[in-house]
């Protein structure tokens, strides 16, 4: 039997001293993190960049399938994607939790060390946040701070006609990895002999358990002193992501079916599902890619890099959303994603 330990037994400044106590600071710009009022930071003359997410349980995750791990790392993941959406580089994260009696100290050291994981790998530092008891369930409230030199920060509404649509990596998979899981979750409460079965899934269920954020495509840009001209990064779906670029930067687009980045593993997986691959990529979400605009111009900067796809086209607001199919068909973009049933 695993051993239980209750957090009542530590009290609230135990728990947070037990959960912190193997810190480790990445940043020259941490001056005072856990255990005083409040964190210092400096960022030397940088513009700071602030972001915050909340995750509930039921609504975000679901812990019957959802690795307390996994968690903690997809926790971090989705605030740092939200920084590196704004061309800036994450630094610091607070992480406040509530969570019933029903968690255990060994279940939370677990999600911190999914925390820790991410902080390692992103180099960012966990400076802060709070504890307390929630009458049911677990919620996590995470806020990413970042750097960026002074007006380097990129937004959603200023994305002009002409410009190239481009995303990075692929879209669809995680979507795919939530139906998979959903349908195991359901084999099993209607009988709990039957094990789940993801053999051969293991990327689309990768992609909605442990997502990346794009820290890659944030250096290719300053490697190659590009500058795009809006960007946002791929929580809901391709085309709800795309109508806020458009809206925001009072734009139309034309993206090209073809040309959106699905990958074979997620294909396959849709055709098992009897769910059209493009339809998941558009209205899937939880990729946790960047969508983003450039200049004409800077097309040859681009055209070269693997995880990077031109997808479309920025065209007058009154054009319109579009999406040109492989058929040649032309449908409207709608925020739940294009419908070829329409």
């Amino acid at each position: 039997m695993e051993e239980r330990t209750e957090i009542n037994d530590l009290g609230e400044f135990g728990l947070i001293e037990y959960l912190t106590r193997n810190i480790e600071i990445y940043n020259a710009g941490t001056i005072l993190g856990v255990g005083d009022d409040a964190a210092v930071i400096d960022h030397f003359g940088k513009q700071t960049v602030i972001s915050t997410d909340m995750l509930m349980e039921g609504i975000h995750f679901d812990l019957m399938y959802t690795p307390l791990k996994h968690l903690g790392y997809k926790s971090v993941i989705v605030n740092l994607s939200d920084i590196y959406a704004m061309n800036a580089t994450p630094t610091h994260i607070t992480l406040s939790l509530a969570f019933s009696n029903r968690f255990s100290l060994e279940a939370l050291s677990e999600f911190y060390e999914g925390v820790y994981a991410a902080c390692e790998k992103y180099n960012v530092d966990l400076i802060g946040g709070d504890t307390s008891t929630s009458q049911k369930g677990f919620i996590i409230s995470c806020t990413a701070i970042g750097e960026v030199a002074p007006d380097k920060f990129v937004r959603r509404n200023t994305a002009n006609v002409g410009d190239l649509v481009c995303v990075s990596g692929d879209l669809g998979a995680a979507y795919l990895g939530l139906t998979l899981l959903e349908r195991e979750k359901q084999i099993f409460l209607e009988n709990p002999k039957v094990q789940p079965d993801l053999e051969g899934e293991k990327y689309i269920v990768g992609r909605i358990l442990k997502p990346e954020a794009q820290k890659n495509i944030i250096g290719f840009f300053e490697e190659k002193e590009l500058m795009p001209t809006a960007m946002i990064d791929v929580s809901d779906g391709l085309s709800s992501e795309i109508l806020h670029i458009c809206k925001q930067s009072k734009v139309g687009c034309v993206l090209y079916e073809e040309k959106i980045p699905i990958e074979e593993e997620t294909r396959q997986a849709a055709f098992k599902f009897n769910l059209d691959p493009t339809a998941c990529a558009l209205s899937g979400g939880e990729d946790y890619e960047l969508l983003f605009t450039v200049k004409q111009d800077d097309y040859d900067k681009i055209k070269d890099f693997p995880a990077i796809s031109i997808i479309g086209y920025i065209t007058p607001e009154d054009e319109g959303a579009h999406i040109l199919t492989k058929g040649g068909g032309k449908h409207a973009i709608t925020a739940q994603g294009w419908n070829a049933f329409k």
